[in-house]
This record gives structure tokens, C-alpha cells and sequence, in this order.
């Protein structure tokens, strides 16, 4: 099974989150998680907040 954390490592490793792996997280936020996978999507959330990473559905939609 899929972890946070997998799709995270994948997002910070290409600087992309694709209109899929956002959906994933979506989904596997919906589950119980650990402490490790929380932190992890914290650290998306800041990647993409400082455009370290950057949102196909964002892209998508003329968002900056």
C-alpha cells in the first residue's frame, strides 16, 4: 500500500504533483496515518507553498 510519505518523496523528488498523486493524498489522508506521513505532507505544503513544488491542477487553473 501507497504511503503519504511515498507520494511526498516522489513530489519533492520531481518538484511536481500531478493532478493524480494529489488526489491519492486526498485519499490517503482519509485513512489512519502515522506521525511519520503527517509530517511529511507538511513538508509538501510548505514545498509547495514556497514554489519549491509546483500543482498540475494549480497549473491548470492559471494559479500561481
Amino acid at each position: 500500500m501507497t504511503r503519504i510519505r511515498d507520494v511526498v518523496q516522489q513530489a519533492l523528488a520531481t518538484g511536481y504533483l500531478s493532478v493524480e498523486a494529489e488526489n491519492q493524498l486526498r485519499q490517503l489522508l482519509t485513512t489512519q496515518y502515522d506521525c511519520e506521513d503527517f509530517n511529511a505532507f507538511v513538508v509538501l505544503q510548505e514545498a509547495a507553498m514556497n514554489g519549491r513544488v509546483k500543482q498540475e491542477s494549480r497549473e491548470r487553473c492559471g494559479i500561481k
